[in-house]
């Protein structure tokens, strides 16, 4: 196997120049994995007019910024984009090179994992860095790319010991965003965007985007349901508690799939990674997908009728009863307690 280089890349997804979280969730992430491997942590940045968004990703632990300016890149494009990640990774060769699991992230990394015949895993919800011995062979720093599989009822540690550069795409919200406390100094390199005939053979002539109207990422309060609710009628009592205490209505897969909720409101594995001040679990068991996706809210409390549901290990306050008895009376204190 040729040697290394050591460095892991972040691709910086944005629109506008507004970064998506997930990139910055990576860079967390990816200061910690560099911090492991003792090796330098660098950002990706390509669009018109993003070097103040380059400049910030150093508060988040990078030590260099590739930046690929023009007003050509002023959209994503797959083949420009895609062209120009192939030779600089041509060029440096790094060892780990992550993406956003977005609709972006899904497009871009595979057209790179195919041109450097790179091993890819998708979707993962974590990441960490190990000595492996493979087939008798000791792999020194190899990525471990952790992900649901079988419809998420297993997590399965996927490597990549006989490829040049180890890549993977990453779930929003399973990484936690931080900044550092101090930062490295900001070191730039700009790399000129040089045109090619076959990067306009598809062009943009319309765009219409509709913002999600949900952000249970960002709720400080979230109620959710399980299939243990019983029906989509009574399923509305989770939503009449969330009302009540102003917050975000979830729900976990089985009652996504029973038709409780709709699937943009499903937190888990498979679902969206919350972290609330305070989560409520109502007829949830609690199988490992779902607690993947809530178990680092501050607070949890869990309502369920069998008092040996799995949900009720992590949580802070459990409850045995009906959620058809508990919740009015949930609604009822907190009422009573505003008057």
């Amino acid at each position: 196997m040729e040697d290394f280089a050591n460095d892991i890349w972040v691709f910086i997804e944005q629109r506008g120049g507004t970064p998506a979280d997930v990139s910055f969730e990576l860079l967390s992430k990816g200061r910690k994995l560099a911090d492991t491997m003792k090796v330098q942590l660098k950002a990706v940045v390509i669009g018109d007019g993003i070097r103040k968004l380059a400049e910030e990703t150093f508060r988040y632990g990078v030590d260099e910024a590739y930046v690929i300016d023009h007003t050509d890149l002023h959209d994503y494009a797959t083949l420009p984009y895609s062209r120009i990640l192939n030779d600089l990774v041509d060029e440096h060769k790094p060892r780990v090179f992550l993406f956003g699991a977005t609709i972006v992230g899904r497009d871009l990394a595979p057209r790179v994992a195919s041109h450097t015949r790179s091993g890819l895993t998708a979707d993962c919800t974590d990441l960490q860095i190990s000595d492996v011995t493979y087939l008798g062979t000791e792999f020194k720093d190899l990525l471990l790319q952790i992900r649901p599989a079988f419809g998420g009822n297993i997590v399965a540690t996927i490597i990549a010991p006989d490829t040049r550069t180890q890549m993977a795409t990453v779930r929003e919200g399973v990484m936690e965003m931080h900044t550092l406390d101090t930062p490295h100094g900001v070191k730039i390199t700009e790399v000129p965007y040089i045109p090619n005939e076959f990067d306009k053979l598809i062009s943009i002539i319309e765009q219409h985007r509709e913002e999600s109207k949900v952000n249970l990422k960002g709720a400080p309060i979230i109620v959710a349901g399980g299939y243990g609710m019983g029906t989509k009628e009574k399923f509305k009592l989770v939503q009449d508690l969330a009302h009540t205490i102003g917050g975000e209505v979830a729900g976990s897969r089985a009652a996504v799939d029973a038709g409780f909720i709709t699937h943009e409101r499903q937190v888990g594995q498979t679902g969206v990674t919350v972290r609330p001040k305070l989560y409520f679990a109502i007829g949830i068991s609690g199988a490992i997908q779902h607690r993947a996706g809530m178990q680092e809210a501050k607070k949890i409390i869990a309502i369920n009728t069998d008092p040996d549901a799995p949900i009720f290990e992590i949580a802070h306050y459990s409850i045995v009863g009906d959620a058809a008895d508990v919740i009015p009376k949930f609604i009822e204190a907190y009422k009573s307690k505003l008057k």
